[in-house]
């Protein structure tokens, strides 16, 4: 991607109220399969037209594996650039210029200047989180962390079955 964004845009980004006029208890609950897993996407339009993108992915046969990601579309463009994914505990991950040992655990990754311009990806850099033990709990996180509002933000916004 052509497309470079500094620490503190990332952040900016991040911070940005995004709006919804859908329940966010639907991200889990409209997935589609494909090749061996599910997956859900929404876009959140912006007035620049750029676009923020949610993407929901689980696989079918591995309820640990999973991401929850929060995406930014610049305007004129189709790719996305990943600003916040949180994963399940189903891969071992490193952070390759910090040259930090590997750990098998569930993590969030966070796009930066640095991996943009020396990693494999910009959001390449993780950290291990305790604050989700599954799929939903990593919605939640993003939704909270990522200020992404709708009717049922309030309380417990998954009702598993």
């Amino acid at each position: 991607m052509e497309f470079f964004v500094t620490d503190i845009e990332i952040e900016v980004l991040i911070k940005e109220e995004k709006r919804i006029d859908q329940p966010i208890s639907d991200f889990a609950r409209k997935f589609k399969e494909k090749k061996g897993h599910k997956e859900f996407d929404l876009v959140i339009d912006r007035p620049d037209h750029s676009a923020f993108k949610v993407i929901i992915r689980q696989s079918i046969e591995n309820p640990l594996d999973f991401s929850a990601i929060l995406g930014f579309i610049p305007p004129k463009k189709t790719d996305v650039f990943l600003l916040r994914r949180y994963n399940g505990k189903s891969h071992e991950h490193r952070n390759k210029i910090e040259k930090e040992p590997s750990f098998y655990d569930f993590h969030i990754h966070t796009a930066t200047a640095r991996y943009q311009k020396e990693g494999p990806r910009e959001e390449y850099y993780a950290e291990v989180t305790e604050r989700y033990a599954d799929l939903y709990g990593a919605i939640e996180c993003l939704v909270v962390d990522c200020n992404i509002i709708s009717n049922d933000t309030q309380g417990n916004l998954f009702t598993q079955n």
